[in-house]
């Protein structure tokens, strides 16, 4: 069973369906208690950082996915439920983030079109569960202004870049804690099959 944390700010129907399709039993909750409880939560999110941890604190999932990831279990973030994960961010200055990985959130610097919509290739630079049966330069469906810069140690955690006006982290992986910047549920085939993947991590 996976549980979809709805803080209000993602594609949780689109996650949902994809895992459906997949025949993978999940639910859509925002009860802490079921949360801090789930066998496999998946962080979405679309949406501004600062808005996003007030509604997580609002919620009171804060503590709830922190105590959850403590626990040792598997936690995916996609997208700003990446980007969370991290210290802090450029776009709330003075807001923290969750702090489960080392680092912030930066904007894109570039004269190339922001958001960063569309294709792209992931070039997978570690061996996470999440590429298991994919190929090393796979294209999945991204939309975001902002990137995460992880720092010191934590950059061992980058298992996957992709080129967008610099070579930035898209994929995170530290033990039971796996993140992407683009979107799974929207990536067909391979989004599926790393979906998947997600599904059968230990």
């Amino acid at each position: 069973m996976i549980t979809i944390i709805d803080y209000g700010m993602g594609n949780l129907r689109s996650v949902a369906k994809a895992l459906d399709h997949l025949g993978v039993a999940n639910e859509i909750s925002s009860d802490p208690e079921k949360i801090e409880r789930a066998e496999r939560l998946i962080l979405p999110g679309v949406g501004a950082f600062g808005d996003a941890m007030e509604e997580l604190h609002r919620r009171g999932l804060v503590p709830a996915i922190k105590h959850y990831v403590a626990g040792g279990r598997p936690m995916l973030g996609i997208c700003l439920g990446m980007q969370v994960l991290m210290e802090t961010s450029e776009e709330a200055p003075g807001v923290a983030g969750l702090g489960l990985l080392r680092g912030t959130v930066r904007r894109f610097q570039t004269t190339l079109k922001v958001p960063h919509m569309g294709w792209n290739r992931v070039r997978r630079t570690s061996a996470a569960p999440l590429f298991d049966g994919l190929s090393d330069e796979d294209y999945f469906y991204f939309v975001h202004s902002y990137y995460v810069d992880p720092l010191g140690d934590e950059l061992d955690a980058v298992a996957g870049r992709t080129d967008y006006a610099l070579d930035f982290p898209s994929v995170l992986w530290r033990g039971n804690l796996v993140a992407t910047q683009f979107h799974p549920e929207k990536s067909q085939a391979r989004g599926l099959a790393m979906l998947g993947n997600f599904a059968r991590m230990k």
